[in-house]
């Protein structure tokens, strides 16, 4: 039974913790463009593999 007198209070540090990670999370533009990174693992522009291309042309 005195166990409970820990964990509520560690529950509720979790509880207060996630909801400052949220709004923190909100408030700094984390989830104003939601569809850009939903598309961008569709398209294969790698700008390294480009540059590595190019660099191993430009050596011939």
């Amino acid at each position: 039974m005195s166990i409970i007198y820990v964990l509520i209070p560690i529950a509720m540090l979790f509880v207060l913790l996630a909801v400052g990670v949220f709004f923190w999370a909100v408030k700094s533009d984390q989830f104003d463009d939601l569809d850009r990174q939903s598309v961008s693992i569709l398209f294969d522009e790698d700008k390294t593999a480009e540059s590595h291309t190019d660099s191993e042309s430009n050596n011939k």
